[in-house]
């Protein structure tokens, strides 16, 4: 009898339906018959078991800018095929995809202004959040994602940057537009959006940084241009696309975070009734959403020298891809992984990466998750879904997991 094939990378993302309804039936199969193999549709070794995925995302040594990897990592390759070759990389690129030095150089100034602010911005999450609230108290019936998921965080990255109130509707839709960045399967269709929003977006910036030269306000792009003016090493250009980095990060992930936690706690009733009973255990409760499903499932990196990566031999350039969703429900590592528990004793999950390039917006993804949580079940403790028999609709972008839509009841 013939051995099934491996699943490639394209069928490891929401645009395979059978990955999309079950992510865990493939990655269990995976981890188990073949943790690191090579692919040859996205060119990269691909990494399932908990120490590999850890080790590699927590390696500094490793590259991440694609430019870097070999012509036949076909996906990191995607990535840079419309970068002009003229412009410096930092001038075209966030430091989701910079190398150090200058990785560390882009990225210190932005996340001292980022976690200073964040530190101080739970009112305003608060506040933002309580709004969202009242906008559906009263209906019998409302899309979750829409009313509650998805304007929170835009909302709440807006107000750190310090966007007017009247260019939010205009900032959602040139998030939604940029998000395609991060599709190495866009469209031609997709990637004239994520041009065309990414250049409206620029120009908001530039206009804002030169607005706040003039006159500064209490936001973060006065921070950064503050900054520029003691001394960071950092040019407009490159301000501008990690300010837009941020605004993409704060409308996706954290949109999805909040909406995976909503239907996990609807689903387990015993475990919304410890977050019910004790809220004071939200830290655990959204950690462990984290864990069992997290907004994002797939980051990579490109081997800097000749080493070796979950028992395979690497040489400079090659690429690797590793599992964050298939990690963080590794049997190895978590009893009982595919039970979701509140109560669970805290092991490390991989859900933001790890090393130089753990998500910057770590901190403020999880203040938003956990007021968001508490709030709307004390406001709505009865919340169910409108029709738990129906099919979730899962969003179709690539290496991302969050719902489309989500019916709910209060």
């Amino acid at each position: 009898m013939t051995e099934r094939p491996l699943p490639s990378i394209f069928e490891l993302t929401p645009l395979n339906e059978a990955y999309r309804v079950d992510p865990h039936a493939m990655l269990d199969d995976l981890r188990a018959r073949c943790p690191a193999h090579r692919d040859p549709v996205s060119g990269s070794l691909v990494l399932t078991r908990y120490a590999d995925v850890r080790a590699v995302v927590n390696n500094r040594e490793l590259w991440r800018d694609p430019i870097r990897a070999e012509e036949g990592a076909v996906m990191q390759r995607r990535f840079v095929q419309a970068a002009d070759p003229s412009l410096p990389r930092t001038s075209t690129t966030s430091i989701l995809m910079l190398d150090d030095p200058d990785h560390a150089r882009v990225r210190q100034p932005l996340a001292q202004a980022l976690y200073a602010r964040v530190a101080k911005f739970k009112p305003e999450v608060e506040r933002i959040i309580a709004e969202a609230l009242d906008s559906v108290a009263g209906e019998a019936e409302f899309d979750l994602m829409a009313r509650f998921c998805v304007p929170i965080p835009i909302d709440v990255i807006a107000s750190i940057l310090g966007v007017d109130h009247d260019r939010l509707t205009d900032f959602r839709d040139w998030s939604e537009g940029v998000i395609q960045g991060l599709n190495p399967f866009r469209t031609p269709e997709q990637t004239a959006a994520m041009e065309t929003s990414s250049l409206a977006l620029n120009a908001y910036f530039t206009q804002a940084m030169a607005d706040r030269r003039q006159a500064p306000r209490d936001d973060l792009i006065s921070d950064m241009v503050n900054l520029q003016t003691g001394g960071a090493n950092l040019s407009d250009d490159e301000l501008r696309i990690n300010l837009q980095a941020l605004l993409v990060g704060g409308n996706l992930t954290t949109t999805d975070l909040i909406g995976n936690a909503v239907r996990l706690l609807i689903q387990n009733p015993a475990e919304l009734a410890k977050l019910k009973a004790d809220p004071g255990i939200i830290n655990a409760v959204v950690e462990e959403v984290l864990r069992y499903d997290p907004p994002v499932d797939i980051t990579g990196r490109i081997a800097s020298d000749e080493m070796e990566m979950g028992g395979c031999p690497m040489r400079a350039g090659q690429a690797v891809s590793v599992i964050l969703r298939a990690a963080n429900r590794d049997p190895e590592v978590y009893d009982d992984p595919h039970r979701f528990d509140v109560s669970r004793k805290h092991r490390p999950h991989l859900a933001f990466g790890g090393g130089a390039h753990i998500c910057i917006g770590a901190p403020l993804a999880r203040l938003e998750a956990q007021v968001a949580l508490v709030r709307l079940f004390e406001r709505f403790p009865d919340l169910k879904l409108a029709d738990p028999e129906a099919t979730p609709e899962w969003r179709k972008l690539p290496f991302f997991r969050g719902m489309e839509r989500m019916m709910v009841r209060p």
